[in-house]
């Protein structure tokens, strides 16, 4: 019975170990259709995704060639635009090239031609000459045969007969200019001096003894005096003159006794403004250019006096001191300009009398040249005249005339007296010598009455020292937009008619009032 329970449990767990191995192998079968059912839909769907990958790759390679064509067809469009223009303007200057060529070739077929032309004058001309020269020597050969005399000692003779008649008939002239001058001397004198004045009718203007230099605005008198005043010591160190900074609007004033260094200051100070650079170095600068400029200004006057005068022959250094006149005064009277109207007179009175005109007006010119010198030099401007004029070879006459022109020394010769005379009249001709004051006055009587006479203006006031003028206006007739244009007139007839430093403010005022009375 036991034996039999065993074999039935083995039975049983052989049975249970094959249902289980069948089992299995039947699990393993099923797992594996499932996964071979797997890796088939994964399969197709690695297909589907490759396949609608390489579509789309397919499109997006179609779009990028559609996009590279027409790329590639918008260059070759642009390309082949832009070498339609260059062949266009190629074109252009080709035949610009050819017509200049063709006008090049005209202008030298033009040329060729003149040259043709002119050479056959030269020819023609030239044969003329030699013709000429032909006869010239055949008259010359045949005048030397007549009168048997070579052409130099023809030459010869015809000078010392022309001497022997002009010592003759100067020597005529000399008994008969004496004779005359002895019966009629004081009333020839008088004659003469009185036509004179009359026939020179020389301007006079008085010269100031400052030079006033006009600012573009008052900031700028600040940068002239520089910080802690050095551009102001530098200016007065450098051009030894005395800058005066004053209250006056919009100007300087420049005072010095030698007025070349006054002027040499106006002028540094004039470029320095005009510059805008303002510093010591640059001053010193300027007043080189300044200094330079000066020298070449003088130069100019003395050769324009001279010119002026007629004459020729006088030493550059004797014209380069004459022209330094033209920046001296003698109580407010130009020394240069008393020089040439001296010169004038005393050649209008030579001619008059029959003297030497020409040596009369050189006496006349450098009797004050001693002037330019005195303010460098010891010793009197008659001194310091006839010691250069004897230094550079000057006629021994036009120095006497030099030392005798104030009665230093007795005039010997009639030269000097005419010179003495000259100068007399030149210093004593009305306008000649004025008083700085009298003028100053005039100036602000004259700028009140340009702007009185005008229609509608009632009453003008000339104020801060002729600089501004206040010009009442009658309201009835000059309107808010009349004293505009009313301005700019005024502004132009002071311009025309008066000459004064820096600029003049023109102020009008317009005034309406009503008055009444409470009672």
């Amino acid at each position: 019975m036991t034996i039999h329970i065993g074999i039935a449990i083995a039975l049983i767990v052989a049975a249970a170990v094959i249902a289980g191995v069948v089992c299995f192998i039947l699990g393993g079968l099923h797992r594996r259709k499932v996964a071979e059912a797997e890796i088939g839909s994964a399969t197709q769907e690695a297909e589907r995704i490759i396949n609608n990958a390489i579509a789309q790759a397919e499109s997006k390679k179609k779009e990028a060639i559609l996009e590279a064509k027409d790329a590639i067809h918008k260059e070759r469009t642009a390309t082949e635009q832009e070498l339609r223009e260059r062949r266009s303007e190629v074109q252009k200057q080709e035949r610009r090239i050819l017509q200049r060529e063709e006008l090049l070739d005209k202008k030298s077929d033009n040329l060729e031609k003149k040259d043709e032309i002119l050479n056959g004058k030269i020819k023609a001309a030239d044969a003329k000459l030699e013709e000429i020269e032909s006869i010239k020597r055949s008259q010359f050969e045949m005048l030397e045969r007549i009168s048997n005399y070579t052409r130099e000692q023809a030459r010869d003779y015809l000078l010392k007969s022309l001497e022997e008649d002009l010592s003759r008939e100067k020597a005529h002239k000399l008994l008969e200019y004496e004779q005359t001058l002895r019966e009629e001397a004081d009333t020839m004198a008088r004659e003469v001096v009185a036509t004179a004045i009359q026939r020179c009718a020389a301007d006079q203007v008085s010269e100031a003894t400052v030079s006033v230099v006009a600012l573009p605005n008052d900031e700028m008198k600040g940068r002239i005096i520089g910080r802690e005043g050095r551009n102001i010591r530098t200016l007065e160190t450098i051009t030894g003159v005395d800058l005066i900074i004053d209250d006056t609007p919009e100007a300087i004033t420049l005072s010095c006794f030698d007025p070349v260094r006054r002027e040499e200051a106006r002028l540094t100070l004039e470029k320095l403004i005009s510059d805008g650079r303002i510093h010591p170095a640059r001053i010193e600068e300027m007043h080189d250019k300044a200094v330079k400029e000066v020298e070449h200004t003088v130069k100019q006057a003395g050769e324009r006096a001279v010119l002026d005068a007629g004459l020729n022959g006088i030493h550059p250094e004797l014209v380069k001191i004459l022209g330094r006149l033209k920046y001296r005064t003698s109580y407010g009277q130009n020394v240069l300009d008393h020089s040439l109207e001296v010169s004038y007179i005393a050649g209008l009175m030579a001619a008059e009398i029959g003297a030497d005109v020409k040596l009369a007006k050189r006496a006349g010119l450098l009797h004050d040249i001693g002037k330019a010198l005195d303010h460098s030099l010891d010793g009197s401007h008659i001194e310091l005249g006839v010691e250069y004029a004897r230094k550079y070879k000057e006629n021994e006459k036009v120095i006497h005339a030099i030392h005798a022109h104030h009665g230093d020394v007795e005039a010997k010769t009639i030269v000097a007296c005419l010179v003495q005379a000259a100068d007399a009249i030149s210093a004593a001709r009305p306008g000649a010598r004025r008083e700085n004051v009298q003028n100053y006055i005039k100036r602000l009587e004259k700028l009140e009455e340009i702007s009185k006479s005008f229609d509608g203006v009632e009453n003008s006031f000339a104020i801060q020292a002729g600089r501004e003028v206040r010009i009442m206006v009658k309201p009835e007739i000059i309107t808010d937009d009349k004293m505009v244009l009313l301005a700019r007139d005024i502004v132009k007839k002071i311009e025309e008619e008066l000459e004064y430093p820096g600029q003049i403010k023109v102020n009008i005022i317009r005034e309406n009032r009503a008055t009444d009375y409470a009672k």
